[in-house]
């Protein structure tokens, strides 16, 4: 029942009910003064009869007025009573109290949007404590693999310093180390660069119309440079037509391929005689699939759905040979979806991984022939 309804409702019973109740009782006490003692009406003013009103009024309204209180009580106080526990248990941090009604008034209404509002905030809560958790894993994943080259590089300083690398051998040896861990931690960083631009959905993207064949051309090129000095072998392919363009931003879509690559480097299962990663570009007709698939020990079923959730590590080991940020893949799947695009992964436990992901071709309008 709606409010008004309810104070409309009130303020007639409080008006007619005592008039009708005490008219009820006045014709009640006549026809028994009648029937009885044979009292009419003009007898009937005496001291016994109005105390017998008198009683009957006070009696009536106190009726009225307890059967009013209950009822406001239980349809107004009680509700707003128990809405102000809620608030006060959500102002204390707790979004499990709960507000159930079945009213279609108003204070239902109050009810069901405080309800709205606990559900909201409790996601938000829960959102802000996941947040919290992988910020703290993020901090704490960063620092230990900052700490591995960090540990290096002062080592092999002290190594130059001691005059350890007395051989131009020694020497080129030790810088080349120094080198390749300070690009751990550049790239580490550029992660935590990229990561903070995924949370504020402000990742910088300067689009392009991209030649495939040229593009991928040179950073496969790239990317092999590196793989041969790790004795990984590299094979591309490129089924694509050489006219082939799409939109994307060259440096974004470059990041992409090496974090790709870089993750199949980390979990490279190096027990085989060959370690190798397979590059192929296909034709999709509208669009291109790229996949970069490796040799390495694989994924596991249960852990397929979750490689490209941020933090989700599928070897919880902290050691220096498979460190990482645990962001690389969540950055990448960021990327393709800016791009308009999709990835997924396949695996085989044992086999190795394959990462696909699909952009959409480029392609001119072409203006309409008059016939």
């Amino acid at each position: 029942m709606k409010f008004k309804t309810r104070l409309f409702m009130t303020y007639l019973i409080v008006q007619i009910l005592p008039l009708t109740l005490t008219g009820i009782a006045f014709a009640g006490i006549y026809g028994y003064l009648l029937k009885n003692f044979g009292i009419r009406f003009n007898h009937i003013i005496t001291r016994i009869f109005l105390l017998y009103m008198l009683t009957s009024i006070i009696i009536i309204l106190f009726i009225t007025g307890v059967t009013l209180t209950r009822w406001i009580r239980r349809g107004v106080f009680t509700p707003i009573n128990q809405l102000n526990q809620a608030m006060q248990s959500i102002a204390e941090g707790n979004f499990d109290y709960i507000l159930d009604t079945d009213n279609r008034g108003e204070i239902g209404e109050l009810y069901r949007n405080y309800e709205d509002m606990r559900l909201r905030l409790k996601d938000s809560s829960d959102e802000k404590i996941e947040a919290e958790r992988h910020n703290r894993e993020l901090v704490s994943n960063i620092s230990h693999d900052l700490k591995t080259p960090i540990t290096s590089i002062k080592g092999y300083v002290e190594g130059i310093m001691d005059g350890v690398a007395d051989t131009p051998e020694k020497m080129d040896k030790y810088i080349k180390t120094i080198y390749n861990k300070a690009n751990d931690m550049d790239r580490l960083i550029n992660e935590l660069t990229i990561y903070s631009g995924i949370n504020s959905n402000r990742i910088p993207y300067h689009f392009h119309k991209i030649n495939v064949a040229d593009y991928f051309g040179d950073c496969i090129e790239e990317v092999g440079l590196d793989l041969e000095s790790k004795d990984i072998r590299l094979n591309y392919v490129n089924l694509v037509s050489p006219d082939t363009m799409i939109i994307a931003d060259p440096e974004q879509l470059k990041r992409v391929v090496n974090n790709i690559v870089s993750n199949s480097i980390k979990y490279m299962d190096r027990s085989k005689n060959e370690c190798e990663i397979d590059i192929r570009i296909l034709d999709e007709v509208d669009a291109i699939r790229m996949e970069i698939e490796d040799n390495g020990r694989g994924i596991a079923t249960k852990d397929l759905a979750k490689v490209f959730e941020r933090f989700y590590r599928t070897d919880a080991s902290r050691n220096s040979a498979k460190g990482g940020s645990g962001i690389g893949l969540s950055i990448v799947k960021k990327i393709i979806e800016d791009h308009g695009g999709y990835i997924w992964a396949s695996s085989k436990e044992g086999e190795g991984t394959c990462m696909h992901f699909v952009l959409r071709k480029y392609q001119e309008d072409k203006p309409e022939r008059n016939l």
